[in-house]
């Protein structure tokens, strides 16, 4: 089988990428416009590997897009603008990505028979639950409150919408926080285990109670995989690591694992719209397809901080444009 990855430099891009060539034996082309998120180092590992292609370009690329289509059997989506706060800055930016880009994917995919179009979606288009409320399940109405899960609730009906008029084959997943390695910077984890590295402040939105329903990655990637070999066609499938942690804990936990004081939170102005918590009832994928999270958080995070504090040297790269040379030293091209 082969698949077309998109945003398969981005973080859970490029983990999926890894864990399906280490795990499965299956083909991939790797779509990325490489922006800011895109980084070709985090798949430096599998650039000589037969069963990988990259290539360079924009999902509302249609011409690009297509002539992709032709060379492959199904789709995984995950090329979007991901950033909450970027979303406040800029949402112009994200309706184009992830309500466009996805249409001109479908539309391809349409064209070109694709046997499978997967759509890799998120836990923020069904708004915020209180704290000790229930969690989202694949019948929790949609109702985002930034510019960024609008757009991902939008390419989500998108996806749906060309199922139910044109017989598309489709699945999609709405996942909680992943964390692991490989994740960009401006992301809390890795933010503020080099804040706390470097004895550096860690901002934390508000009150700090916040709650996120953390999951590992491979665990994200395991699901997905499974999904495309064994999901029933035109369903949804939600996917939590039940884990959920506040802002104020992962801030201590990370804290404690280097042996920083807690003087290094500092509570910093909320961001706006800021959705209480996030919890994900995973039980439909558990009881149809036998998956459930195999990492436990205290092992995840033991994990990603270690994998952060070795890999110092990737994440000043690409807060340095250091990638962009490797870019082009690999590829002869420019970005």
């Amino acid at each position: 089988m082969k698949i077309l990855v998109t945003g398969g430099a981005g973080f859970i891009g490029a983990n999926f990428i890894h864990w399906v060539l280490k795990n499965r034996d299956w083909e991939i082309i790797n779509l990325d416009k490489l922006t800011y998120a895109g980084n070709l180092e985090s798949l430096k590992s599998i650039e000589d590997d037969k069963r990988y292609e990259f290539a360079q370009g924009d999902i509302c690329d249609t011409k690009l897009v297509n002539e992709l289509m032709k060379k492959v059997d199904m789709v995984v989506h995950f090329a979007a603008e991901s950033h909450v706060d970027r979303s406040i800055l800029e949402p112009g930016v994200f309706v184009t990505t992830n309500v466009v880009g996805t249409q001109v994917l479908l539309q391809a995919a349409l064209e070109n028979n694709i046997k499978r179009f997967h759509h890799v979606s998120t836990d923020e288009v069904y708004g915020a639950l209180d704290l000790n409320g229930g969690k989202f399940n694949e019948k929790t109405p949609y109702d985002p409150h930034s510019p960024y899960s609008a757009s991902k609730a939008s390419s989500d009906l998108l996806v749906r919408a060309y199922g139910d008029t044109y017989g598309l084959d489709f699945t999609i997943t709405n996942c909680s926080n992943n964390y692991g390695p490989y994740q960009f910077p401006e992301k809390m984890i890795p933010l503020f285990v080099a804040n706390a590295r470097e004895d550096k402040a860690l901002p934390i939105y508000g009150d700090g109670k916040y709650i996120r329903d953390w999951l590992y990655v491979d665990d994200h990637c395991e699901a997905i995989a499974l999904v495309l070999e064994k999901g029933k066609a035109q369903e949804t499938y939600c996917v939590g690591g039940d884990s959920e942690k506040s802002i104020i804990q992962m801030a201590e936990t990370i804290l404690e694992n280097l042996g920083k004081p807690k003087s290094l939170m500092t509570h910093v102005k909320d961001r706006p719209g800021h959705d209480r918590r996030y919890a994900i009832d995973f039980s439909k994928i558990q009881n149809e397809l036998g998956w459930k999270p195999r990492v436990t958080f205290e092992e995840g995070i033991e994990k990603t901080i270690k994998w952060n504090l070795d890999n110092a040297a990737w994440v000043q790269n690409i807060l340095s444009g250091e990638y962009k040379k490797y870019y082009e030293k690999q590829y002869g091209g420019r970005l």
